[in-house]
């Protein structure tokens, strides 16, 4: 193979459609298809409007704008897209197996196993095939023995390529990314793969930016970069709890440790937890691998990055009952957001989730705004735990559409997404029309302490008392 001229990403999710759609916007030389069994969610990437897109992401609907039917394709023709092309991302969810051997820690590789299948099917020229997904270590060996046993013959090389996106920042991440990681064989054939996937990246990013390592450390990388990232997170939030028991702010404690050089200020902003598809996903991935290769003590230490995430959102939950004398029951609590963070419509994990669950088991009567999220999408999110029936769930949340629609008579506000547009809100026509003592929990330190107080609400915010 000489050169990529065409390439095929099985999936149109949270990767896939980003990561697509800045590789077409950047390389007008190269025809990117992107597709998927789901017709509804293809049909959602084509729509007209592109306010409709099935992702949120700033400057994601531009980009599809100016490449989409020129170079920029979503299709359903899954297998003639994977025979024209000499690149096939493979971008599927892996998620937590909820079944069987490594059930609740290992990642589910059915859809991964499904795909390479069917490549190995459909494919009758020599095919790179890039691990995009989250896999544990080795899967591209799995990858690899099922093409080579099962295909029509031809040569597939088989590389790692993670992706490092933040949701909500997913478009600059791409344009502008600290690194890009290629993993793959040792051998002439894959150094040569490596290289061509390489030149893709080389039209906007520079060279020395893209890193070339074997396959296993490519695919242990992305485990571990995310792991390292929770970790702070959660070591931060740990701290928190100390604050409130305390006279210490957990900002000001931040923000005098971020000055440390060797620790840094990213990722130490408290809240009331972590969420999105690949930080717990990717945590219990590591600890599943550790256990198995005997490796107990290791698996323990990072276990507890998601004990104590699971810790913060209980934590906030229970606050919200003591506070309100015991009782929630029959009470109205507003949310301010649902998605896991801001600038995103991603809902996975999210702590919202978990806190409204554990709101709703003490009868609580929730109503719920988020500017990207659906109704639909926040009733799947509460179905899916199984806590109580769908019809209960809907008896006991409203969704709406204008957040001031929301707070006339309600006795508390929980603030779980840190939306901008949170902090613009009138805060005195909020309070003017709840019931007294109105109160605010602020799980993302969002709104401004005193203001809150100057005009009459009860005002508690992680991390301080």
């Amino acid at each position: 193979m000489k050169e990529i001229t065409k390439i095929c990403c099985i999936g149109a999710g949270y990767v896939g459609g980003p990561t697509m759609s800045v590789i077409a916007k950047k390389c007008p030389h190269i025809q990117v298809t992107v597709v998927d069994i789901n017709a509804d969610r293809i049909a959602q990437w084509n729509e007209t409007d592109l306010d409709k897109l099935p992702i949120y992401e700033p400057g994601l609907k531009e980009i599809v704008a100016a490449t989409r039917n020129k170079n920029l394709f979503f299709s359903t023709e899954v297998d003639k897209a994977i025979d024209e092309a000499d690149v096939i991302f493979i971008s599927v969810n892996t998620p937590t197996k909820t079944y069987g051997k490594g059930k609740g820690q290992a990642a589910d590789l059915k859809f991964i196993e499904l795909c390479a299948r069917n490549i190995a099917k459909v494919a009758t020229t020599d095919k790179i095939v890039v691990e995009k997904s989250t896999l544990p270590v080795r899967t591209a060996g799995a990858i690899k023995n099922i093409l080579d046993n099962t295909g029509n013959g031809v040569n597939f090389e088989i590389l790692s390529n993670p992706e490092f996106l933040a949701e909500g920042t997913a478009i600059q991440d791409l344009l502008h990314a600290d690194r890009v990681l290629i993993g793959g064989d040792e051998t002439p054939t894959g150094q040569k793969a490596k290289d061509l996937l390489s030149q893709v990246y080389e039209n906007w990013l520079p060279k020395e930016r893209i890193l070339q390592t074997n396959v296993w450390s490519s695919e242990l990388s992305k485990l571990v970069a995310n792991a390292f990232l929770a970790q702070r997170v959660s070591s931060i939030n740990s701290i928190s709890a100390l604050c409130e028991k305390t006279d210490a702010n957990v900002e000001e404690v931040a923000r005098a440790i971020g000055y440390d050089s060797r620790i840094g200020s990213k990722f130490l902003s408290s809240s009331v937890g972590f969420g999105g598809s690949c930080f717990q996903k990717d945590i219990l991935n590591l600890v599943y691998i550790s256990q198995s290769l005997g490796l107990q003590e290791v698996a323990d230490y990072w276990e507890q990055v998601i004990i104590m995430n699971d810790y913060q959102k209980r934590r906030f939950a229970d606050n919200i009952i003591s506070t309100l004398y015991n009782t929630v029951s029959g009470k109205k609590i507003v949310f301010f957001g649902w998605a896991f963070k801001k600038d995103t419509n991603d809902t996975r994990e999210s702590a919202a989730i978990y806190v409204a669950d554990a709101l709703l088991e003490e009868r609580a009567e929730l109503s719920i705004f988020d500017p990207q999220v659906k109704e639909q999408t926040i009733f799947r999110d509460l179905d899916y735990l199984n806590t109580r029936t769908p019809e209960e769930n809907k008896n006991l949340v409203t969704v709406v559409d204008n957040p001031m629609d929301q707070v006339e008579n309600a006795h508390a506000i929980a603030v779980l997404t840190e939306w901008d547009e949170f902090k613009t809100y009138d805060w005195q026509e909020i309070y003017d029309k709840m019931l007294k003592p109105a109160f605010i929990f602020d799980g993302r330190r969002l709104l401004d302490k005193a203001q809150m107080e100057e005009i009459g609400f009860n005002y508690y915010r992680i991390g301080q008392v």
